[in-house]
């Protein structure tokens, strides 16, 4: 939604996050019965808390007046999208924009569809660590033959999903692939050290993992893990 808005693209019901919400939007233009204004008991009007406090807004001249029917339904879910798209959030949504197009300003975004806007500005989800591993460089005395790199690569292509997207996170502060993918991201694992029992490290900035010469499989494995699935920021959680 972010990216068809940017484009100037319309936005409509799918476009609500709160799923609650569309369902419910979609349930009152779903519905076949020919007593909405009975059953839903809704006028034009939307209410939210906002610091403890309820606040109201007619979508309409006297809103809070004029019930929802059969017949003007579908005015109201397009005007509570729109509301909730558009006029809810018009001052932040114009700073953010002004942001955008301060940095984009070359850029001819309508040559762009929504997806592939997204992919210019975040990656792709779609992570192959094998295309990872074949562009990985090493620096500080390993290579792809030493024995604890080889058995980072396996603990890599054996770890759940989950885990290799917390591990792409962990060394890259992304779990996202570059456009061309991870093959095309630069990578590097660097000897930290000797054999110990100190945990794996990143510089972020760098995509460099920093790997301790770990002496077996399993010592490895445990020291990943604990740095990579249970801990969380700069050292501050």
């Amino acid at each position: 939604a972010v990216y068809r808005k940017l484009l100037g693209l319309p936005l409509g019901l799918e476009d609500i996050v709160d799923e609650e919400l569309r369902r419910g939007l979609k349930q009152l233009l779903d519905y076949e019965g020919d007593d909405v204004e009975d059953i839903f008991c809704l006028s034009f009007e939307v209410s939210w808390m906002e610091l403890g406090e309820e606040r109201r807004l007619d979508l309409k001249p006297d809103g809070a007046n004029i019930p929802v029917t059969n017949d003007n339904r579908e005015e109201y879910v397009l005007r509570y999208v729109s509301w909730i798209l558009v006029d809810s959030i018009k001052a932040q949504w114009n700073a953010f924009e002004v942001g955008v197009m301060r940095i984009m300003e070359d850029a001819s975004l309508d040559l762009f569809l929504p997806e592939e806007l997204e992919l210019l500005v975040v990656g792709s989800g779609i992570l192959d660590f094998k295309a990872l591993e074949s562009n990985t460089k090493y620096e500080g005395g390993y290579d792809a033959e030493t024995e604890v790199v080889k058995n980072f690569w396996v603990y890599v292509n054996n770890a759940s999903k989950e885990t290799q997207v917390q591990l792409l996170k962990f060394a890259t502060a992304s779990t996202k692939a570059p456009i061309g993918g991870l093959g095309k991201m630069p990578f590097i694992i660097q000897r930290a050290g000797p054999d110990s029992d100190l945990l794996p490290t990143s510089h972020t900035c760098f995509n460099t993992l920093l790997l301790p010469e770990y002496s077996s499989y399993e010592k490895l494995e445990n020291n990943l893990n604990r740095a990579v699935l249970e801990c969380e920021g700069f050292g501050l959680e």
